[in-house]
């Protein structure tokens, strides 16, 4: 720092949502290009070793416990440079989760500063992260070392010429913190910060900051989260600024993918707080942490670790399952009555979902007292329909005392692979899809034909593996199993053919016979299902487990496939368990996209995918963190 002058800059670096190895190694190269710049002071954005957009994937050990390992590397790589680092990550402490700034400087990760007041809007700050309440703590760090948590800290230059704050914070309810901080002594303040670029953000930003940094007469660094976030709702420009004393010294342009850098004089800063401040000192108290350990290695021995989870068990079962189909039939009944619909239409295939579906339609029209005849179940015989489960749908619709109607789709498929190019004999996605998507629009015309509504079948195992083609069994105009997966589907099924008996039950124990098949290619000679399910994507039971272990447990990879060890000993070996948690990881992050744009259904249980209020991730988030988990 010559003559009061320090180089400092803002840099968004190449980032993966969630893939914290790839951030890491781009922070490690931006450190050293810097280096070579110059600068003193770097700053990333805001949970920039993760991604600002991971959505609910923050609330996971795996990715949190993955950013405090790269961490400490990153760290290392300050090592032998004069250079104040400040980047952002989660930061689990006292069974809290903080947003955080970390700063390292030789070497070392000299302390965490938290975001004060998690805010409520675009990333919904304060459904993942806690209020800071002023309590300093000291976190662990991999390495075995500690750093102090506080948002009261200043990071000094060690001759005492310089102290540099940092926040992370809203830039609009920022302006008491930065107060604070200059009456401390900081000459610069940094704020690691995520916002989306809107049309007009950029001068509002741009105003907001330069006042900041002219009342307090600092220098003023922002750094923005960049374009490489996930765009499934909004877009980050990377719009780094850096004001002094009010006046605009660099900005990198939204979306230029530019640093912002540029010499902050410091000796002019402190002359021009002479004439508006009276500072005061405050001494700093730092906590100490005694380190200790009580866990074992020991293997679980009487905890219960159930192959479902989500089927009820015990006494309450058969309540449980009432309550379940309550809960859809009331939601659905709700639905019906807002829109003042005539009817409901449904595609009955013969399987398990379409089976529920029709059964809470029922329940529901028996609530409003509607004639169930005005429930339109639909068979819609295709390429791969099968003589079973088309009787089975005939069957139950019938017993319901819903009006059946059958529309073959085959001739009109042909059709259009005439109208596409495509060869029938190819029995590729095409061949499959077109058949889904026909009869969804079917299933719409036909109740825009009869002042009805589609009620969706497709169910939350289904969605979790994005098994269900886009814009076709994926789209309806209300899903009553959207957070029912498909183990608990049979189980209702089953409850509710013991329950009703007579011709319900003959014909919903003929689908529960019946293998799991969208039946989309052709039956085998023998006219037997030859598509099935399971063989594909594996069994729908170990799919569940999973799944409620990484959303309703946040449960690690490695700790998954301990627990299915436990779960399945006796059925499923290592191998075979470790291939379809490989592909749950793999379908579950590459299908997001198709649950973002999922119609309304109703929550049921403590697990749902709905991206309105239940689980939020970005379509764009990678699995690298977890699949590498898997093979630990």
């Amino acid at each position: 720092m010559k003559h009061s002058f320090v180089r400092a800059a803002a840099v968004s670096p190449q980032l993966k949502v969630a893939d914290v190895t790839f951030n890491a190694a781009n922070i490690i190269a931006e450190i050293q290009t810097q280096t070579k710049a110059g600068v003193e002071i770097l700053v990333f954005p805001e949970l920039s070793l993760c991604g600002c957009t991971c959505g609910d994937l923050l609330l996971q050990k795996t990715l949190t416990d993955a950013c405090m390992t790269a961490l400490t590397q990153i760290a290392k790589a300050t090592q032998n440079t004069k250079m104040l680092v400040f980047l952002g990550l989660p930061v689990t402490a006292q069974n809290r989760l903080y947003n955080c700034a970390a700063g390292i400087a030789n070497g070392k990760v000299l302390g965490f500063v938290p975001q004060t007041l998690p805010d409520n809007g675009e990333l919904n700050g304060r459904r993942h992260f806690a209020k800071w309440t002023g309590e300093r703590m000291h976190i662990s760090l991999p390495n075995g070392e500690t750093a102090p948590l506080s948002a009261d800290l200043l990071f000094t230059e060690c001759s005492g010429a310089l102290k540099v704050a940092c926040e992370v914070e809203d830039l609009r309810s920022s302006d008491g913190l930065t107060a604070k901080h200059v009456q401390r002594g900081a000459a610069v303040v940094v704020n690691l910060f995520a916002e989306s670029q809107t049309v007009g953000k950029r001068e509002y930003r741009k105003m907001l900051i330069g006042a900041q940094s002219a009342k307090n007469a600092c220098a003023y660094l922002c750094a923005d989260a960049g374009t490489d976030e996930s765009t499934s709702d909004m877009v980050f420009s990377g719009n780094h600024l850096i004001y002094e004393n009010g006046t605009l010294l660099a900005e990198a342009e939204p979306f230029s993918e530019n640093a912002a850098v540029a010499e902050i004089d410091v000796a002019f800063l402190e002359f021009e707080r002479k004439k508006l401040l009276t500072l005061r000192k405050q001494t700093e108290e730092i906590y100490s942490e005694i380190p200790c350990s009580f866990f074992g290695e020991g293997e679980l021995k009487s905890r219960h670790i159930s192959r479902t989870p989500f089927v009820p068990e015990g006494g309450e079962a058969e309540s449980r399952c009432e309550l379940i189909l309550n809960i859809q039939a009331h939601a659905l009944k709700k639905r019906l009555e807002h829109t003042g619909v005539q009817t409901a239409v449904l595609g009955v295939s013969g399987g398990l979902d379409s089976a529920l579906a029709l059964l809470v339609t029922a329940r529901a029209f028996d609530l409003i007292q509607k004639p169930r005849k005005e429930i339109i179940a639909v068979t819609m015989p295709g390429f791969g329909t099968t003589v079973g489960t088309k009787n089975n749908s005939a069957l139950l619709a019938e017993a319901a005392g819903a009006t059946l109607k059958e529309i073959g789709i085959a001739k009109t498929v042909l059709s259009h692979f005439g109208d596409i190019g495509h060869n029938p004999e190819t029995l590729d996605a095409t061949y499959e899809n077109a058949q889904a998507r026909y009869r969804t629009m079917i299933l719409m015309d036909l109740a825009n034909q009869t002042n009805g509504l589609v009620i969706g079948t497709g169910d939350m195992s289904e969605l979790a593996l994005g098994w269900c083609t886009y814009n076709g069994d994926h789209m309806s105009m209300y899903s009553v199993n959207s957070s029912v997966p498909k183990t608990l589907v049979k189980h209702l099924v089953a409850y509710e053919a013991k329950r009703l008996g007579g011709k319900t039950e003959l014909a919903l124990n003929g689908i529960l016979d019946t293998e799991i098949s969208p039946e989309l290619l052709p039956p085998d000679k023998a006219g037997n299902i030859a598509q099935k399910t399971e063989d594909i994507v594996g069994p729908y039971e170990l799919h569940d487990f999973y799944l409620y272990q990484f959303v309703r447990r946040g449960s690690s990879a490695e700790k998954t496939l301990y627990l299915a060890e436990i779960a399945f000993k006796g059925k499923f070996d290592k191998k075979t368990l470790k291939k379809w948690l490989v592909n749950f990881y793999r379908r579950f992050f590459s299908q997001q996209y198709k649950r973002n744009c999922a119609p309304d259904g109703v929550k049921v249980g403590s697990v749902s995918l709905s991206q309105r209020g239940d689980w939020r991730m970005p379509s764009d988030a990678l699995a690298e963190l977890w699949l590498a988990d898997v093979q630990k």
